[in-house]
């Protein structure tokens, strides 16, 4: 973990530790059909996973800006959510009398009467938070000494209290998962015999202990009951500055090394364990890039070379930090490497200028909100991970390292344990999309800068429910309809919250989407931004810049003939800016175009019934005279 902060007010958040029973309405079960239920939670604390009212699923499109649900078009599948139960984090929740820390543990793990938590991300040893009063590894030995054969390896210390608490999780959600990540191996094994910064020792023997040290622990842990489903081989590689925390410089080419000699022996050990790669920011952060050695490559392409190299056959994916960067990155990564996931693995909160409760919460609910349950999810992630499960009042205990960073509860001085916002941005993903979801389409209009408009996120559950998240980014309230096939409601939700929304089988027409992949757009006016309407992303607008008047045209090129029927024109987030009325004609050479189909707009989201056709070039031409400019945030075509 590392002290800088990331720009936002991100710290604690006090509130009462409760969340709605599910009693009532299991929520494994499939709502009624064409019902979405609604659970919110808003910045002022007013409604904290809050059910309301379920709505109702009607025939017919909306006027106002409208969330597609496109349950055809599929992405990643999800892992889970939650944090990880550091030594620190044990020993806040072991200051608990037994009654209340097993409604702790009720509260973050338990599906039903909790928020679900599924996944935790363990520390290999010690890290920044560590309630000792000296760091340590499962195998320490005096200074000067060496062990190789690995005679010394325990994990004693984990059987007091993180073993217990791991233990207790799992069966409190059997579908919870778990990675292991290392802050430091052994300081025999690196350079300046320190946890403390340095390197591993350059010594193909020292590449080969580090793995069977980790094996070892993978094995320990399964034997305890806790087995493991991912592991990295270092916390924030490039992070060659810990400040009096654990920490390891690891270049690109000792990564490798230890995963070559890790997966070979992982496969036979617990074949079940993945391996992934960097577990580090989205970018590289400009104090690790000052801090490279003289003469030495900065490598702020870090993961692109592991998956480069021959180590990446035993690699299963790259994980990445919030501290530097955003989401986007990982799509980057996708894009050159679809094969390998990704998954999001730390992020804590940092205390802004204005740290008064009220304004803590409200910040750190909107950014993670963004960057964290939206921005990394639409980002192919199959897990978001905060720190640190459970901290007391002072952000601690820590040994060194992060002083503001936060947990998803908090023990407070006078033996309560409160909410943080984390807690309800977790628990917004947790409660409701399960283990093996699947993301699916969905319009979202925001961005995790902030742009004021909604952002989106949605998945299908394995039992073939549906959950879909929707931030208002906006401070005033929004309304804006969620539309499944010819099947729509309208929904109003207050300025900053969140809310989720789940629903069964909806009796709608779902077409077919057509990928617009390789395609290009052209427009008579502001022509240099006409691919913002074709790039599958409603936070990206093509607009005019000039009041709507007939002749204005849009024309996409899809770069071969393809068969649809159906084309959607989305104007977002952008109220009013939509076509009046327009017409949308087609073409195989761009030059002989059809009868125009003619229409006229209402709302924000027009679907135009075309003849079937199989065309290469859409010519989408306004006809209308307007004050408002015309703006297109997606136009999708349908079979």
């Amino acid at each position: 973990m590392r002290t800088q902060a990331f720009g936002v007010a991100l710290a604690l958040a006090v509130t009462s530790l409760s969340v709605p029973s599910a009693r009532a309405h299991p929520t494994t079960g499939h709502a009624p059909t064409d019902q979405a239920r609604v659970w919110v939670t808003t910045p002022d604390r007013a409604e904290l996973l809050h059910e309301r009212p379920s709505v109702a699923f009607q025939r017919g499109a909306s006027d106002l800006t409208t969330i597609t649900v496109d349950p055809r078009t599929s992405y990643q599948t999800m892992d889970g959510f939650g944090a990880s139960i550091t030594d620190s984090s044990a020993n806040v929740l072991y200051r608990l009398s037994p009654q209340d820390r097993e409604q702790t543990m009720r509260k973050l793990f338990d599906p039903k009467q909790g928020i679900g938590v599924s996944f935790l991300r363990q520390p290999v040893g010690s890290s920044d938070f560590t309630a000792e009063a000296a760091h340590y590894t499962y195998d320490d030995v005096p200074a000067g000494q060496t062990d190789f054969p690995l005679k010394n390896f325990s994990i004693a210390h984990d059987q007091q209290q993180v073993l217990p608490l791991l233990r207790r999780a799992k069966q409190l959600n059997p579908t919870l998962k778990v990675m292991a990540t290392p802050w430091s191996p052994p300081a025999w094994m690196k350079t300046g015999d320190s946890l403390i910064g340095g390197r591993l020792k350059d010594d193909p023997a020292v590449y080969d202990a580090y793995a069977r040290y980790l094996v070892k622990f993978v094995q320990a842990y399964a034997k305890a009951g806790v087995p493991v489903d991912f592991i990295s081989v270092q916390n924030e590689p490039q992070n060659r500055k810990p400040s009096a925390y654990p920490g390891t410089d690891m270049p690109v080419r000792q990564e490798a090394a230890v995963i070559s000699a890790l997966g070979p022996l992982l496969r036979k050990a617990s074949p079940r364990t993945k391996i992934l790669g960097y577990d580090h920011n989205w970018t590289t952060h400009p104090g690790d890039i000052e801090s490279t050695p003289p003469g030495e490559d900065p490598e702020t392409d870090y993961p692109y070379k592991l998956l480069q190299s021959p180590a990446a056959k035993w690699i299963a994916g790259t994980a990445y930090h919030c501290y530097s960067g955003d989401a986007s990155a990982q799509t980057a990564l996708h894009n050159a490497f679809p094969s390998k996931g990704i998954w999001f693995s730390e992020c804590s909160g940092s205390h802004g200028p204005d740290d008064t409760p009220p304004q803590i919460f409200r910040g750190t609910l909107t950014w993670h909100a963004r960057n964290l349950m939206l921005g990394t999810t639409r980002n192919w992630a199959k897990s978001v991970v905060n720190w640190n499960i459970a901290l007391d009042s002072t952000g601690g205990p820590h040994l060194g390292g992060c002083d503001t960073c936060t947990g998803l509860v908090t023990l407070q001085p006078d033996g309560s344990v409160t909410t943080d916002a984390e807690y309800y941005t977790i628990g917004h993903l947790s409660k409701f999309v399960k283990a093996g979801a699947v993301r699916i389409g969905s319009t979202s209009y925001g961005t995790t800068g902030w742009n004021g408009q909604l952002m989106s996120a949605a998945f299908r559950n394995p039992d073939g429910t549906t959950a879909l998240v929707v931030h208002n980014e906006n401070d005033d309230p929004r309304s804006f309809a969620v539309a499944v096939g010819d099947r729509s409601f309208e929904y109003e939700l207050p300025g900053g919250s969140i809310a989720t929304f789940t629903w069964g089988r909806v009796s709608a027409d779902v077409t077919q989407p057509v990928s617009l992949e390789g395609a290009t757009a052209t427009a008579s006016v502001n022509g240099a931004e006409a691919g913002m309407a074709i790039d599958a992303d409603g936070s990206t607008v093509w607009t005019s810049k000039e009041a709507q008047a007939p002749g204005q045209s849009l024309q996409v090129d899809l770069g071969s003939p393809r068969f649809f029927r159906q084309l959607a024109l989305d104007s977002g987030g952008q109220l009013g800016d939509f076509a009046a009325s327009w017409n949308v004609a087609v073409s195989n050479d761009g030059t002989h175009w059809t009868k125009p189909t003619t229409g006229n707009s209402t709302g924000q989201l027009t679907t135009v019934n075309l003849h079937p056709a199989l065309a290469r070039y859409i010519r989408v031409t306004s006809t209308a005279t307007s004050d408002h400019w015309w703006s297109l945030a997606d136009l999708r075509l349908y079979r």
